[in-house]
């Protein structure tokens, strides 16, 4: 017998608790849940399975461990001692909702991986399936393996090839979009006026600045802590960088140029975290001042690759930038050899003071006087008709 449950999330939405428990001689013989964003979702899953664990030996073969795929997902998440990513745990989640996850371990065949592949790319770049197909990847990895499940890893390697031969899955491509001074002029006036609307806001003129010249990560600037910084050796540690192997425990010191740690120095001390601020809301309000300032094809990673370049054309070479950017295996700053010093495009940037100043408010005013947006403000105010 089937119900569905509405809770309330952390984040103010609602998911739908579909719970499935079959009984027999009065005793529980099975026990499933899965939780949907539309209360319809979750119906329409609760009535598949009931058919479906209906059939002749169908609560047999769950019980000689040959589980749904659906399930062994939520048993490597629930298992995993190692944090899941954000990215990662939204992909599995995903994946979850369709009709692969509802297939026993044991039917699960290459032609069906590459079948959900083709679904995907309906509506995905091959960059974003071979995402996918990689998290997937990580399941069938230890399925067999840690808990005994007849899911075939060969099927995974074999759609891996399937896919990517014919072009449905590739490789995530190098993305070498950098912010233009311009652009970046729009940021810091558009979150400058944001920031005298409402004080409280997040700080994000330094926070973008610090992306560029530390050259960090988003999630990596919310993580520094006071008590990790090393004012005298220009440099901070960075807690569970990230890297290919483990993220957990890896922690590394990293140098800091000039601009950044004057950065670092403005900001006031009024939690543990030198940037206390979540990662979503940052995120979010990038994304949202890209779509307002109509800056077209930037994400906040972008910065970091514009701080890293930056780093070479003022001259800087691979070992150096290597102790600023974290990046253990020099090969990875490769794509960055082609860059010759050129100067540094910040060299004169009118913002400079202004993010490096404690009383950051009256600086921005300052700096504000001169943007475009304020000037044509004026410019329509003069054009107006004056009252009697």
């Amino acid at each position: 017998m089937g119900t569905i449950i509405a809770r309330k999330r952390k984040n103010g939405s609602t998911g739908y608790h579909a719970q499935l428990i079959i009984k027999r001689s009065g005793e529980i013989a099975h026990r499933e849940t899965r939780t949907f964003d539309r209360r319809q979702a979750a119906a329409a899953w609760l009535e598949r399975r009931e058919k479906e664990l209906a059939k002749p030996n169908a609560l047999e073969r769950i019980k000689a461990k040959d589980p749904i795929l659906a399930s062994v997902i939520d048993q490597y998440t629930e298992e995993s001692i190692k944090q899941i990513g954000r990215t990662k745990a939204q992909v599995l989640r995903t994946i979850k909702t369709y009709d692969i996850a509802n297939k026993p371990c044991s039917e699960i065949t290459s032609a069906d991986i590459v079948s959900f592949a083709n679904q995907l790319i309906a509506n995905v770049s091959p960059q974003t399936v071979g995402n996918y197909m990689s998290h997937l990847g990580s399941i069938f990895a230890i399925a067999r393996p840690a808990w005994g499940y007849p899911l075939d890893p060969n099927a995974m390697k074999d759609a891996f090839i399937v896919t990517r031969r014919l072009g449905v899955s590739s490789k995530s491509k190098e993305r070498s979009r950098r912010p233009t001074l311009q652009e970046l002029d729009k940021f810091m006036a558009h979150f400058g006026e944001r920031q005298h609307r409402r004080p409280r806001s997040n700080p994000m003129q330094k926070i973008i600045a610090f992306a560029i010249f530390s050259t960090r990560r988003l999630e990596e600037i919310t993580r520094l802590r006071w008590d990790d910084l090393d004012t005298k050796g220009h440099r901070v540690m960075v807690r569970d960088m990230k890297n290919p192997g483990e993220k957990i425990g890896n922690d590394v010191w990293v140098d800091l140029p000039r601009e950044a740690l004057q950065i670092i120095e403005s900001m006031p001390r009024t939690a543990d975290e030198i940037f206390p601020f979540g990662t979503d809301a940052i995120g979010a309000s990038f994304t949202r001042a890209c779509q307002l300032l109509g800056i077209a094809d930037l994400h906040f990673h972008d910065l970091r690759h514009d701080g890293v370049s930056r780093l070479f054309e003022i001259g800087l070479n691979i070992p150096q930038v290597a102790s600023v950017s974290g990046h253990k295996s020099w090969s990875s700053l490769k794509r960055y050899t082609h860059l010759r010093q050129t100067g540094d495009k910040f060299a004169q940037w009118k913002w400079l003071d202004m993010l490096t100043a404690k009383d950051s408010t009256s600086a921005s005013r300052s700096a504000l006087k001169d943007t475009p947006t304020r000037t044509a403000r004026r410019t329509r105010a003069s054009a107006l008709p004056k009252g009697p």
